[in-house]
């Protein structure tokens, strides 16, 4: 089983460190450059570059109420790129990249994934 893991390009999980500006304040996300890829996947389906698709995601998340210290942003969207991953493996989010995220039916999206990872 290890193998699989092990065998992974290195360059996938060196982390890489870019500067952007939330809430009007610039600051530094570090990412493993996997994570950086699969944002710029995301990004590119609805027309964003990577600073207006994490900045988008901040200000919905403050919209909502979230509270926020830039760590924990940092592993929200480490999140949200394994969650991207995995509903498109569960065929609620298509993988073909000319449809955007916005056209999707967000309701329907979520309607099979599990509500907690609570054990």
């Amino acid at each position: 089983m290890c193998q699989i893991f092990v065998g992974a390009d290195p360059q996938l999980y060196e982390s890489r460190t870019r500067s952007l500006r939330l809430g009007g304040a610039v600051t530094s996300l570090r990412l493993e450059n996997l994570f950086w890829s699969v944002l710029e996947d995301i990004g590119r389906r609805d027309g964003l570059s990577v600073p207006q698709l994490v900045t988008r995601l901040h200000d919905e998340l403050i919209e909502a109420g979230a509270e926020l210290d830039h760590t924990n942003f940092a592993s929200f969207l480490r999140v949200s790129c394994s969650r991207y991953l995995e509903l498109q493996l569960a065929g609620r989010i298509p993988t073909d990249p000319s449809i955007p995220i916005r056209s999707l039916d967000a309701d329907w999206v979520l309607a099979a994934e599990p509500r907690s990872c609570a054990a």
